[in-house]
């Protein structure tokens, strides 16, 4: 009868806007999270930049992990320096579990290639539409 077409059509509408709203909600919770790594990419770059400057040479490993002690996060797996006083790159890795499936161990890079004076964020291998606006 009538109520069982009107619930049919109260169920249909709950789906499309269910279909509509979890993609929609999963890709705003992968861009939170990604924004943590863009976070602690972000406070290494005073502390690198500082003993570029004083040093004129770019730290070591183990130097970096000195410099920057907190390389991960709730989300964040770990963050390394490569490269070479003239391109420097800062990598933030997630997690392999326990982060929204499409970033899992994906990366954030932010990179220089002028010794700390400006720095690029680039998405390295995560999806570029999970970036936080503030690097894209």
């Amino acid at each position: 009868g009538a109520l069982a077409d009107q619930l049919e059509c109260e169920i249909a509408i709950v789906g499309i806007l269910a279909s509509v709203a979890l993609p929609a909600y999963q890709d705003y919770l992968a861009r939170s999270q990604v924004s943590e790594a863009v976070t602690l990419l972000s406070g290494a770059k005073n502390p690198l930049a500082e003993y570029i400057y004083d040093k004129g040479a770019a730290p070591d490993a183990a130097t970096f992990n000195d410099l920057v002690p907190v390389r991960q996060g709730k989300y964040v797996e770990s963050m390394v320096l490569t490269g070479t006083i003239s391109n420097l790159v800062l990598t933030a890795t997630m997690k392999p579990t326990e982060v929204s499936q499409p970033i899992q161990s994906r990366t954030v890079t932010l990179s220089t290639t002028d010794m700390g004076h400006t720095w690029t964020c680039a998405p390295g291998t995560v999806n570029p539409r999970f970036l936080p606006s503030a690097c894209r």
